[in-house]
């Protein structure tokens, strides 16, 4: 990937090796905009994220990095921002940094992604609970707060689809995205996890091709050697669509390069 936004540190407590190796490896990859965006702290599901104090530990690294690698590859900071009402915090929010992903992981207060809450699809209409997450994601874009669009369709991660047409689930959320002028990312974590396909969708994608809504990639990264993977399939599905250039960030202002 030519960029690659979304990728983690140790910090979050859920994955593994140095900030040196991310970049080392995004540099073999022929990677030229790398970025960090680890899991922003709040006061909920503390054990998946920085803590506040650590925001500026996480800083230092990628400034570090930044200044190491300097003549190699730009490094960017970013945070991922979980979208939850009434546990966002201005301490993240209005940090300076390069962008901030938003994403939705919690439906209610449930990690819907975690494998530990699995059992709670159990009964549930996919219908109702697709349209609340497409609820949550329209409100997100609407805030005004964040740059990136995470991992678009992420509620799809165990095989649990909806019946009726995902694209008309989304519409109100696409035009929010739309309105807010964000970037979608191309996230190809999905390839590692059981849906075995990217975020999002082909079905979105169209959608978001027709909307002329902005792309970015990602490898969402949790250990240096993710870094890249899927780079051939990520940039033939943008292409697929009409896509030539992508997103990348620098102090919250978007720049279009071509890949």
């Amino acid at each position: 990937m030519k960029v690659d936004l979304h990728n983690h540190t140790v910090l979050c407590n859920h994955a593994t090796g140095s900030v040196n190796a991310y970049v080392e490896a995004a540099i073999a990859r022929g990677t030229e905009y790398f970025g960090f965006s680890d899991h922003a702290p709040m006061g909920f599901d503390p054990e998946y994220r920085m803590d506040f104090l650590q925001m500026q530990i996480y800083e230092q690294w990628v400034r570090e990095a930044q200044e190491r690698y300097k003549d190699k590859i730009t490094v960017l900071l970013g945070y991922e921002v979980d979208y939850l009402p009434g546990y966002m915090d201005e301490r993240v929010l209005k940090r300076s940094c390069d962008y901030l992903i938003g994403s939705v992981h919690f439906i209610d207060e449930w990690g819907f992604d975690n494998p530990e809450y699995i059992h709670k699809y159990e009964g549930i209409d996919m219908d109702v609970l697709y349209s609340r997450y497409f609820e949550l994601i329209e409100a997100m874009a609407l805030s005004g707060k964040f740059d990136i669009i995470g991992h678009l369709d992420l509620l799809k991660v165990f095989k649990f689809f909806p019946k009726t047409d995902i694209r008309i689930l989304a519409k109100n959320a696409l035009k929010a995205i739309k309105k807010a002028n964000m970037t979608v990312e191309i996230n190809v974590s999905g390839l590692r996890k059981p849906v075995g396909e990217a975020y999002p969708s082909p079905l979105l994608l169209e959608s978001i091709t027709q909307l002329e809504i902005p792309i970015t990639f990602s490898s969402d990264a949790h250990r240096p050697d993710q870094v890249g993977m899927f780079t051939d399939e990520s940039e033939a599905l943008a292409r697929s669509f009409g896509y030539s250039t992508c997103a990348t960030y620098r102090n919250r202002d978007r720049e279009m390069i071509k890949f």
